[in-house]
């Protein structure tokens, strides 16, 4: 303590000195005077006395504040101060005479804490400077007049439901925009204005829970308003926010039945593994945590039906695991259980962790195929058999009617026709059967329901019969192989020639032994059996005449040992050829082989070439007639006028120009005829054109035509130039589906005919001309 006082009292010691030293000099207590200080013997340089000043922000006294003076260590009366800079001459100004500063606004720190300002002092007259300029800051001194703000207004978090107590929710912040060098300026306190009975927040700002039964099905989401306040400010100056907390949802709901009991109907005829029904579950818990397991109580149709999960709609689909049949069993009743293994143990609860419902299946009677006995038949035959029963098939009909059954084979199984199957079901042969071209026939026999009067009615119902062939001794031992032996003319006695073996077509037991023999011993061949299915043929006397025989035939006889034994004759066709000293060949002509043909061969070949023969001439007659027709055609003196048929239509009403009618009208009006002579003809036919067109008014009636076609027969009757003959030519006839009929005029040379032609009139302009034609004339009487 004694230094303490010892320390005050120098320190006042010195301040009154100080004070003294500047009332002596006269100057002013905010200047300072540094010339004193100086030596004597240096030279005196002018100089600012200051370069920083301070105000406080948000000042309340009346404008405008003084913030500071400014002076230069040179006092001359005829200075003048001026201040430029940012700011100067808006919020801060200089007193040109004193050098006064001051502030024309109240300042925000929070706005802008510094302003830099440069200071003048120039002569009053001329505006020179009288010295250099000087900078200086002015610095706004910080007051706690700002409340936190946090940075978001709404803050949205998540945490798990069932969260133990204590667990981090989310980290808020406020912001104070006063000066944090200021000692607690910027303390900020927070606390939960609503929503702290579940969670409650830490002086830094953490959310957290502060209870373990957050329950998501109960309350999902929570509205939570924070509070920050200024820590030594003015009290009520705080900062608010909203936080909205969802909870997560965990799996920690088991499901339950939505009913005690279920009951379905399915007919029988149900396909195994197809859905029949589904049962539903009810589970709180969000769709990602529902994970039902669904299954059959045990001991209760677990081998009969199953229950699988729907992972998207989380239901049971109960589906059947076997055939179901009405007739035996008519009604399914079982229990089902329902339960989600993936719930969390620590969220258990006293709710029961399974649910039970029962399951009632009623099966409803449908129209069955009829069901054979065996899932497949397999009866066996021996070829070459006559009609005789092979086996039996049998059906009945599963539904409680028994309706009789009928049997049919399936032509596309049997397109050979070689079975028959009995009203029974007995199948039989209608073919004598051979092993070698076909060891297996696989019929498809077809069950349908007969009604009282036999006729198929209802489903059908098929079954594979397979039959077996059974082997006998049918076919004779032949060669392995094509054999093409040769020998040399010279070769000597005892030389093989070639070794030859045997098979058989039938089923070759391993017991198999074939003999082997020559059907004639008048060679120069001799057999030798070497008793092993095989034998060697050897020269027998040797030296072969090769310009007398080139190819010797050699039937062998092979025999079997089978039930009966069979014998069956091969030829070899061995050749002579030309061989050097060392047995070597040196030429030798190929051998042509006997090619046997069979009697069908030559007949179907022979209908070939008959058949080819046939047409032939059919289509040389047919150009011949053709030939003849033309060059009788041209030769014909046809000196008389044809009908000709023309296909085109004509212009319509007003085609007057089109056709020529001058001939017929010539005749009509007793025109002179020209003369015929027997060796001459016109260079082109006489042509009896269709009418002209006629303008209106004009009128014609079916009589001209008639009484112009009488002028003409009565003419060709009484020409003795022309041929004894008449020819007439056919022309299109409509056919009997036309009600037009005919159109040709032959027909219509009398006007007796029943026809009646008005009804041309009603098939519009093309057909008024025909209509006029051959439609009646009130005015004319008909001719007959």
């Amino acid at each position: 303590m004694q230094t303490l006082r010892l320390l005050v009292t120098m320190l006042g010691t010195c301040l009154g000195l100080l004070a003294a030293a500047i009332a002596a000099t006269g100057a002013n207590p905010t200047q300072l005077d540094t010339r004193s200080m100086l030596p004597s013997h240096r030279r005196q340089k002018r100089d600012w006395i200051w370069n920083e000043m301070h105000i406080d922000e948000e000042k309340t006294s009346l404008l405008p504040h003084h913030v500071g003076k400014i002076k230069s260590s040179v006092n001359r009366k005829n200075a003048k101060y001026l201040l430029k800079g940012e700011s100067a001459g808006k919020i801060f100004k200089v007193n040109e005479d004193t050098g006064d500063v001051y502030a024309w606004e109240r300042l925000d720190r929070e706005k802008k804490s510094e302003y830099r300002l440069t200071a003048f002092i120039v002569d009053k007259d001329t505006s020179k400077d009288l010295e250099p300029p000087s900078s200086f800051t002015i610095k706004v001194h910080d007051v706690n007049d700002n409340l936190p703000v946090f940075t978001r207004q709404l803050f949205n978090a998540s945490v798990p439901e069932m969260s133990p107590a204590g667990t981090s929710v989310i980290h808020v912040t406020a912001v104070d925009a006063d000066d944090p060098t200021v000692a607690d300026h910027t303390s900020i306190v927070y606390q939960v204005r609503k929503g702290d009975d579940k969670f409650g927040i830490d002086g830094s700002g953490l959310i957290f829970t502060k209870t373990t039964n957050l329950d998501r099905e109960t309350q999902g989401k929570y509205e939570i308003v924070v509070e920050a306040r200024d820590a030594r400010g003015k009290q009520g100056e705080s900062g608010t926010a909203t936080v909205l907390v969802t909870l997560q949802d965990v799996n920690d709901n088991f499901p339950i039945f939505t009913r005690d009991k279920y009951t379905f109907a399915v007919p029988e005829d149900i396909r195994v593994g197809s859905p029949l029904g589904s049962v539903f579950v009810e589970d709180p818990d969000e769709p990602q945590n529902r994970m039902t397991k669904y299954s059959i109580v045990q001991g209760e149709y677990r081998d009969t039906f199953t229950i699988e999960t729907d992972p998207t709609r989380n239901e049971g689909i109960i589906k059947p695991m076997k055939p179901l049949d009405y007739e035996r069993i008519p009604q399914y009743s079982f229990t089902i259980e329902a339960t989600d293994p993936t719930v969390n143990l620590r969220y258990l609860s006293s709710s029961p962790t399974r649910s039970i419902a029962r399951i009632t299946i009623n099966v409803t009677d449908v129209d069955e195929p009829p069901v054979f006995h065996k899932p497949f038949y397999h009866f066996s035959l021996q070829e070459n058999q006559k009609k005789r029963q092979i086996g039996s098939v049998m059906a009945t009909d599963p539904d409680s009617a028994r309706h009789s059954i009928g049997y049919s084979i399936r032509r596309t199984s049997d397109k050979g026709q070689f079975f028959r199957v009995s009203k029974l079901g007995n199948i039989y042969n209608e073919k004598e059967l051979d092993r070698e071209i076909y060891p297996w026939y696989n019929l498809t026999v077809e069950a349908k329901e007969l009604d009282s009067s036999g006729t198929p009615t209802g489903k059908e119902s098929i079954v594979q019969v397979h039959i077996e062939v059974l082997d006998e001794n049918d076919n004779a031992p032949e060669f392995a192989q094509p054999y093409e032996p040769k020998v040399c003319e010279n070769a000597a006695p005892g030389q093989l020639v070639v070794r030859i073996s045997a098979i058989d077509k039938d089923i070759t037991p391993s017991d198999v032994r074939f003999r082997f023999s020559l059907s004639t011993e008048d060679s120069n061949f001799t057999l030798m059996d070497n008793r092993d299915n095989t034998a060697n043929i050897t020269v027998k006397y040797g030296q072969f005449d090769r310009e007398r025989v080139k190819v010797h035939f050699l039937p062998v006889l092979i025999s079997d040992n089978g039930t009966p034994s069979l014998t069956g004759t091969s030829t070899l066709t061995v050749a002579v050829c030309k061989c050097n000293e060392r047995g070597e060949i040196t030429f030798c002509e190929e051998a042509t082989p006997q090619v046997g043909v069979s009697i069908q061969a030559l007949v179907a070949i022979f209908l070939c070439i008959l058949t080819v023969t046939v047409i032939t001439l059919l289509i040389f007659l047919r150009r011949r007639l053709r030939k003849q027709a033309r060059a009788h055609g041209k030769s014909l003196p046809e000196i008389h006028e044809q009908l000709v048929t023309y296909d085109e239509e004509g212009g319509g009403e007003m085609d007057t120009t089109s056709y020529d009618v001058s001939v017929l009208n010539s005749v009509r009006r007793g025109g002179a005829q020209p003369p015929r002579t027997p060796d001459t003809r016109p260079p082109h036919y006489a042509q009896v054109q269709k009418p002209p067109r006629r303008g209106p008014g004009m009128h014609s009636a079916p009589g001209e035509m008639a009484a112009m076609i009488e002028v003409k027969k009565d003419e060709a009757d009484h020409d003795g130039a022309g041929p004894p003959y008449d020819t007439l030519h056919i022309y299109g006839y409509e056919g009997a589906e036309s009600i037009a009929e005919s159109l040709s005029s032959l027909s219509t040379d009398s006007s007796a005919s029943d026809v009646d032609y008005d009804f041309l009139n009603d098939w519009g302009p093309r057909f008024k001309m025909l209509a006029e034609l051959y439609g009646s004339d009130p005015r004319e009487e008909p001719l007959y």
